[in-house]
């Protein structure tokens, strides 16, 4: 198991985690829009995948090759989904981690049928051999075969039918360019607005029979990280709350009390989170302090607390990465109830005993 595994691992075990478990799957499925006009948010990535599609579409030919990055759960699996429908066309879903060796990409490749769209998830995990033979896939919708080794290995040229390739990653940057520069239409999904989230909540309350007045779904979409993934989560979450403890319907009081319960706060962060927090202001002044000497406090593994909690709290101003090590802001102190101490504000002198 690689890194990436193990910090996926640990996202999908928390609440307000961004990778989807086994549950999150099986609703996704039976929550997700089945075309353009139903996906909420993400307007001008809508608006320009329809005008791609639809040109296709009346050109009789296959739509080019689409690459969406951004985090886990805004809807990069969904569009991929919907673009096979919008073509009508049968889609194949694979991901990066699971084709290791070239031969592993022909296969799927060479059983591809006309017009098939092919999902491939976290695209940038993808082994070099078989990086390299995607380039050739994807312009030429042609693959070299090798048969045998050495001074005798044979090159078989394999045509194959035009289809569409859709990636997708959340890390954009690890992508080479001339794997980049081989999609035609690129875009990157942006995190949701509060008011977006509203209509996911109000959506997915619907489908799944739940009851929930606007005020309440208002208290679940502040807590949902801008992502549909969480916010679809902790709805089913204080659902449960709502149908053991209340009369089922989802109120802003039930919701803060049930979230309450998973110790998701108000502004959705979650017990890691405030454990980061809590150790960079109470223990160590605010900062500057080293990730590994953070660690340490938190009781997680370095890794963890850099790919797993920080992102968010950088994200919504909590904390700042610097040369010197990790510092709160005064939004941190803020929100945890704290007052600074006075060396703080001129940006005290822990940096000396613990650098980044």
């Amino acid at each position: 198991m690689n890194w990436d595994d193990t910090t996926d691992a640990a996202a999908g075990e928390r609440l307000v985690g961004s990778v989807a478990d086994r549950e999150d799957q099986a609703v996704e499925a039976a929550l997700r829009p089945k075309d353009l006009g139903e996906f909420i948010g993400q307007e001008k990535v809508r608006e320009q995948l329809d005008l791609v599609l639809r040109a296709a579409r009346a050109r009789g030919a296959t739509a080019d090759h689409v690459l969406l990055s951004g985090a886990p759960g805004l809807g990069k699996t969904t569009l991929s989904m919907i673009i096979a429908a919008e073509m009508g066309a049968p889609i194949r879903i694979t991901s990066g981690p699971a084709i290791q060796h070239a031969g592993d990409l022909a296969a799927i490749l060479s059983s591809l049928q006309e017009g098939e769209v092919l999902f491939l998830d976290e695209i940038h995990r993808m082994s070099r051999p078989a990086e390299e033979m995607l380039y050739m896939a994807m312009e030429d919708f042609r693959v070299d075969v090798i048969v045998g080794k050495g001074p005798g290995a044979t090159a078989i040229p394999l045509e194959l039918p035009p289809f569409t390739l859709v990636g997708a990653t959340t890390r954009a940057g690890l992508l080479p360019p001339p794997l980049r520069d081989r999609f035609g239409f690129t875009a990157h999904m942006e995190f949701y607005e509060p008011a977006e989230l509203q209509r996911v909540i109000h959506r997915s309350a619907s489908l799944l029979d739940v009851e929930i007045d606007p005020a309440g779904a208002a208290e679940i979409a502040g807590r949902s990280r801008g992502t549909p993934r969480i916010a679809n989560r902790l709805l089913r979450r204080v659902r449960d709350y709502a149908q053991v403890k209340a009369d089922g319907f989802i109120t802003p009081e039930i919701a803060s009390a049930a979230l309450a319960v998973y110790e998701v706060d108000s502004r959705g962060l979650d017990r890691l989170d405030r454990a980061v927090l809590q150790a960079l202001l109470k223990l160590f002044g605010g900062g500057p302090v080293g990730l590994s000497t953070l660690a340490v406090a938190v009781g997680e593994e370095r890794e963890t607390v850099e790919e797993v909690a920080e992102p968010f709290l950088v994200r919504e101003g909590l904390l700042a990465r610097t040369p010197r090590g990790r510092v709160a802001t005064p939004a941190a102190w803020t929100h945890l109830g704290l007052t600074p101490p006075q060396a703080s504000a001129g940006g005290n002198g822990q940096g000396d005993l613990f650098g980044a």
